[in-house]
């Protein structure tokens, strides 16, 4: 049985590759939609996604050096999305025939895996720091569900983005 803190290490370590994962998929489906309102919504989660992989990672380092807890006081979204450059396709993961229906539909999966995750992981650790930044991991997770929902719901009713309106 693993010790405590090698659980932690573990379960961070897991946390970290699904974001730098997710960070990736939304960085393709950016470069796939043809519409400036969903490139932008993806982008940004892209780089939500990112975010939460750098302060997990700086959780793992200061964890696994000095076994402290850090603080995490969360993310925002900008007004206006950045641009990525990315090279990888989204067809990899939801086939060619892809659209941005089956990419809002994948990603409203795994943001719910994600925030079921983080719920767990914010029951383990017996530092408040710990807890508070998993439950605002798993809160973030739950916004994002609700956007791509949103979208979702546009989409297939109306024709149209809505992020941003």
């Amino acid at each position: 049985m693993k010790s405590g803190k090698a659980s932690a290490l573990d379960a961070i370590k897991a946390a970290m590759e699904a974001e730098m994962d997710a960070h990736n998929f939304y960085s393709k489906a950016a470069q796939k939609t043809k519409n400036p309102k969903g490139r932008d919504m993806f982008s940004q989660l892209a780089d939500f996604e990112k975010n939460h992989f750098h302060h997990l990672k700086v959780l793992y380092d200061s964890l696994k050096g000095e076994g402290k807890w850090t603080a995490y006081s969360g993310t925002r979204f900008s007004k206006k999305g950045k641009k990525i450059s990315t090279d990888l396709s989204i067809e990899k993961e939801v086939g060619p025939q892809a659209d941005d229906l089956d990419a809002l539909s994948m990603a409203i999966k795994e943001e719910r895996k994600a925030q079921e995750y983080y719920h767990e992981m914010a029951k383990e650790p017996a530092d408040p720091l710990g807890r508070d930044m998993f439950k605002k991991l798993a809160r973030e997770e739950e916004l994002h569900e609700r956007i791509l929902n949103d979208q979702f719901y546009s989409l297939t009713n109306k024709g149209l983005w809505m992020w941003g309106d």
